[in-house]
């Protein structure tokens, strides 16, 4: 079947369709049906079932006879390490760790946060608190003292578990003092910690309270996987909100699962025995999918990557580790492309290495613009295929699915949607918008299994944030349009789509603009307040390195590109170079706190912040360019 059919095929019967595609996962008890919706508008997959997480991950794979295949593989060049732990091991390990979490009175329903760095330790943890039917919680691993309080408080954790530390190049980040700092600031108090001593640093224990990794599981008896019902929760991820208070999403088992197992063939081609590697962290939506769940589920080998694009120790690292260990998938954010592009524009890094493998490059986390795409092509030569989902979705909306058909690809589209999403284009009152026009992208409900079907211990947030906005649908709080082809193009979230005198402007068509300039690695744009507009365009550029060129004449440049591309409707009259865009640590450039310095307001420092000093940065370019300093 190709894509037209597969998606025209869940339209006709979508019960019919997740029924057929829950075949592919081990039930205890199979579900009498797919979709559950006496709640609606809240909804719920495969809720009469029952199903173990980890059995599916892992136990099932060696049972089938593969417990001798690599499931982890840790790749760290800041530790210069590179290990691979089977099946069978993993097995063990996460049995161990289950049981003796247990014997300290974890159970179904409980709830564990997780606080580790990218060994393969977080995953195993993961594996163990699912394996006992209880809820994770990952937390980012470093994330500051307050941020792991509040998640602390939001979900009261029974245990907590952690590592010493993290390490970063050339830094050692003190994991240990952060989570003690956390537990003093929060309410609520876990009753037990487990931590994982790292041989760069040993971390001092509280008596009673701290337990370390090892001596923890010391004589206990492995533990059995315990069948959850389908709309148990599997995990709950938190998510920044716009009020500040995070928002916990909800992932519910069987629908997580059922998702994920679809995804990985027909969205990524991958299958029991090959070798998948999402270049992301844990403690994101990515990491859970990913690096965690999806290649498990699947019976590929997942890596674990502790490292950067670049620095760790060049731009060519991740061509190595797709050499060394025969990647057939990778999937990365388009920031570290951009990353990798400004210090190898002519991709001398990637020659070095034999990529016989690689089938092609997944991008995710922001919108790929497509000189990046373009370039990445031009030098790997294999599909470079951006796709687009959200910590809310757990998997793609819309992707090009090369394990059904691969389609040709439009630099700047993640392409068509997925089986289960039913994409719109609205108006602000909810009105469709002509083919081909900017609006806000929504999907009809009900969501497909593996979406969040609520917020923890927020049901109300959750309708208000998601679902009342354009009542029927699901708010994505993107903007962007479907072509002719049914394409669609994800452009800007909506609160960046900038009102220019009357005229409603995508800033992700300006950056695409400035993109395409041979000597911006990587841009952003902004709309900043002007009392005759409304708002102005303004523009941030990143060079390649290398570029000898004054910036005057690139920043006159770029001005001229938008003003023949767009035309003069932008009014784009200002952009600045700078070194770096302030980012959070996923890679997404926080343009909503640009736009708070540069029209002088006060700011809160964004939790997922990964370097506040880009900030003042910001603030100094800002200024020279006469813009007031932020109150």
């Amino acid at each position: 079947m190709n894509y037209k059919e597969v998606y025209e095929g869940w339209k006709a019967d979508p019960d019919g369709f997740w029924m057929q595609a829950a075949r592919g996962i081990d039930w205890e008890k199979r579900p009498s049906k797919a979709l559950f919706d006496e709640k609606a508008p809240v909804y719920e997959w495969f809720s009469d079932g029952m199903v173990n997480t980890c059995w599916n991950a892992v136990d099932r794979h060696v049972e089938a006879g593969r417990g001798d295949q690599i499931a982890i593989q840790h790749e760290s060049p800041i530790t210069h390490s590179t290990k691979g732990i089977t099946y069978k091991e993993l097995q063990n390990r996460v049995a161990s760790l289950a049981g003796a979490l247990r014997m300290r009175g974890i159970e179904k329903g409980d709830r564990v946060i997780i606080y580790m760095p990218m060994i393969p330790e977080a995953v195993i943890a993961m594996l163990a608190v699912a394996r006992l039917g209880a809820i994770h919680s990952v937390v980012f691993g470093g994330f500051a003292a307050t941020e792991l309080a509040v998640r602390i408080d939001d979900c009261t954790p029974k245990a907590i578990i952690a590592a010493s530390c993290g390490l970063e190049p050339n830094r050692v980040v003190h994991y240990k003092p952060l989570l003690d700092q956390a537990i003093d600031q929060a309410a609520h108090k876990p009753e037990f910690c487990v931590i994982l001593q790292r041989e760069q640093e040993v971390a001092k224990l509280v008596d009673g309270r701290d337990f370390s990794w090892h001596g923890f599981q010391y004589g206990v008896r492995p533990a059995e996987c315990v069948p959850v019902e389908g709309n148990h929760p599997a995990y709950i991820l938190y998510t920044s909100g716009t009020t500040g208070q995070p928002k916990g999403v909800v992932r519910h088992t069987a629908g997580h699962l059922v998702a994920l197992q679809w995804s990985m063939k027909a969205i990524y081609n991958i299958e029991a025995g090959d070798r998948f590697w999402a270049a992301s962290d844990v403690g994101w939506v990515v990491g859970h999918s990913y690096i965690c769940y999806g290649p498990l589920l699947a019976g590929a080998t997942t890596v674990v990557f502790e490292g950067k694009p670049v620095g760790t120790p060049h731009p060519g690292v991740f061509w190595r580790i797709i050499q060394n260990q025969r990647i057939k998938s990778f999937f990365t954010a388009p920031t570290a492309l951009r990353a990798i592009r400004r210090e190898d524009p002519d991709g001398e890094w990637i020659r070095r290495y034999k990529l016989h493998d690689l089938q092609a490059i997944f991008l995710a986390g922001e919108r790929a613009d497509p000189a990046t795409v373009e370039w990445a092509q031009k030098h790997l030569g294999v599909p470079v295929v951006d796709h687009w989902w959200q910590t809310e979705t757990g998997w793609a909306i819309a992707a090009n699915p090369i394990g059904i058909e691969t389609l040709p690809t439009k630099p700047g589209s993640p392409s068509v949607p997925m089986p289960g999403y039913d994409i719109h284009i609205l108006d602000d009152e909810g009105n469709p918008m002509p083919q081909g026009e900017l609006g806000a992208i929504a999907i009809k409900l009900p969501l497909p299994p593996g979406t969040l079907p609520t917020l923890w211990n927020a049901e109300d947030r959750f309708r208000k944030s998601y679902l009342e906005h354009f009542p029927g649908f699901y708010e994505t709080g993107d903007a962007g349009y479907i072509d002719a082809d049914g394409y669609v193009y994800i452009m800007a979230r909506t609160d960046d789509v900038i009102n220019v005198a009357g005229h409603r402007l995508s800033t992700g068509a300006m950056e695409e603009v400035l993109a395409s300039h041979p000597d911006v690695a990587e841009c952003a744009v902004i709309g900043v307040s002007d009392a005759l507009k409304g708002q102005m365009p303004l523009g941030f550029l990143c060079l390649n390195a290398g570029c000898g060129r004054a910036h005057n004449e690139i920043v006159r440049e770029c001005l001229g590109l938008v003003r023949e591309k767009i035309g003069p409707v932008a009014a784009f009259k200002t952009a600045c170079v700078v070194d770096r865009l302030p980012k959070t640590r996923s890679g997404k450039i926080l343009r909503a706190t640009m736009v708070k310095i540069a029209d002088g307001q006060p700011y809160k420092l964004p939790a997922t912040i990964d370097d506040p000093a880009v900030l003042t940065e910001i603030e100094e370019a800002l200024h020279g360019l006469g813009l007031p300093k932020t109150a």
